[in-house]
Order: structure tokens, then sequence, then C-alpha cells
């Protein structure tokens, strides 16, 4: 435990250093909520105020960004000569990883807040209860958390930050594959079997119907099960790197 939250402190204290990564973080999901928002919104029909529509894709698209810098920053510990100085020492490979997913999540916290207000200046009006805002919060935790572990894992194989950085496109690029920010059924057949059958999808629904109370359907239950499956994997997987890695 002392290891994990000395690698934790470590992590978010580089956060805190590296300003320009905390930017990008916040910055991105925004542009892209207001270019959708802004530039194709009018021209795309959901059914609704497309703001309303597009802010459940936004957050989620958050936590890609979120996560590719998880994998960059693992990446250049272990490329850097940092990760052999703790080789000689008793520390579990979950702590060292601990640190990179615990600031991953204060990340996207602070992202997710911004884009939500910012949301709200654009014109989004959820209608979620207590309950609901704190049901949608442990869901994209849950999702958060599983990303920056794959993250982490994808940091560890990578020989340098710029291939961690193109390791982890897929995390960016599976939201547009998805419900975020168009309905499926608009989609060609194969794409919409892709849409409707990845973990992003019935997890942006779940959120979409306790923000919005659009019907959630099965997605209530197959989003929650994706994310507990995802973090599982993510964690065993990226354990599982770093001992591989740092086994010589």
């Amino acid at each position: 435990m002392s290891a994990t939250l000395t690698m934790v402190g470590r992590s978010v204290r580089l956060t805190r250093r590296n300003v320009d990564t905390m930017i990008m973080s916040v910055v991105l999901p925004l542009l892209m909520m207001a270019l959708y928002v802004y530039v194709f919104g009018g021209a795309i029909d959901t059914g609704t105020a497309y703001v309303t529509y597009v802010v459940p894709g936004t957050i989620l698209l958050c936590a890609g960004y979120g996560a590719a810098s998880t994998a960059m920053a693992v990446a250049d510990d272990m490329n850097s000569g940092m990760i052999d100085r703790l080789r000689s020492m008793p520390v579990r490979a979950s702590a060292v990883l601990t640190g990179h997913v615990a600031a991953s999540v204060a990340r996207n916290a602070v992202a997710t807040t911004v884009v939500v207000g910012a949301a709200v200046a654009m014109g989004f009006r959820p209608t979620a209860s207590p309950l609901d805002w704190l049901l949608a919060a442990a869901l994209v935790l849950l999702y958060v958390l599983a990303l920056s572990w794959l993250a982490a894992g994808l940091g560890t194989l990578a020989r340098s930050v710029e291939s961690a950085s193109a390791l982890s496109f897929v995390m960016l690029f599976l939201p547009y594959l998805s419900s975020a920010f168009v309905p499926t059924e608009t989609m060609p057949a194969v794409l919409r079997a892709i849409g409707d059958h990845q973990p992003v999808t019935p997890i942006i629904e779940t959120v979409r119907g306790l923000l919005t109370g659009t019907p959630i359907g099965s997605a209530g239950w197959v989003g929650p099960v994706w994310a507990v499956g995802l973090l599982v994997v993510s964690f065993a997987f990226s354990v599982w790197c770093y001992r591989r890695r740092t086994r010589h």
C-alpha cells in the first residue's frame, strides 16, 4: 500500500507539472463537441437538441484522450530507466501502473467536469436525478478505469512514446463507430453491426438514458457488464505485460 500511494503521488505531481497534457485532455474534447454542435449539429436529426445527444459521447471521448496520455507516460517510464531503478526493490507491478491510472482518473474527472459545464452553456439540459447522476458517474468511472489500465498495458509494450501514441489510437477511434455522435441505425449495415456490438455504444446509451431520460433498454445491463469485463481483462493484461517486460 505504501508503494502504491507513493506511485500515485508521483504520477499526480507529474500531471500537475505537465500542463500541456492536462490542457489537451480538456481542450480537444471541448473542440470536438463545439465542432459537432455548431458545425454538424444543424444537419443531424436525432429527435432532440443535438447538444443533448452528443454530450455522453463526448464524455467517453475524454476518456480516450486521457488514456492515450497514460500510455505515453508509461512508455516514457519504461524506456527512460525509471523502471530499472525499481526492479531491485520489493515493489508490486500493480503499484507502478496504479500511479499512472490514478493520474488518468484525475485528468478525466477534471475534463469531464469542464465538458459538462461547457455543454450546459451550449444548451445541454439534463433531467437526471441525484441518483441518476451517481449511477452515470459510476459507469463512466468504470469505463475510465478500464481504458486507463488498457493504456498502461499498451504503454509497457511500446518501445517509445511515439509508438505508445500509435498503439492507443484505437481508444480514440472507437467512439466514432458507436452511437456517440449519430444513431447507429443511420450507418451502413457493416458499420451498424460494429457500432451495435462494441462496448462503447451500450455504455453511451446507458449514460444518455440516465442523464436525459431516453430509453435505456438492455444497454442498462450490457454497458456495465462490458465495463467491468474490460476492467478485469485490462488490469490482468497490464500486470502481465509489466512483469514480462521487466523479467530480465
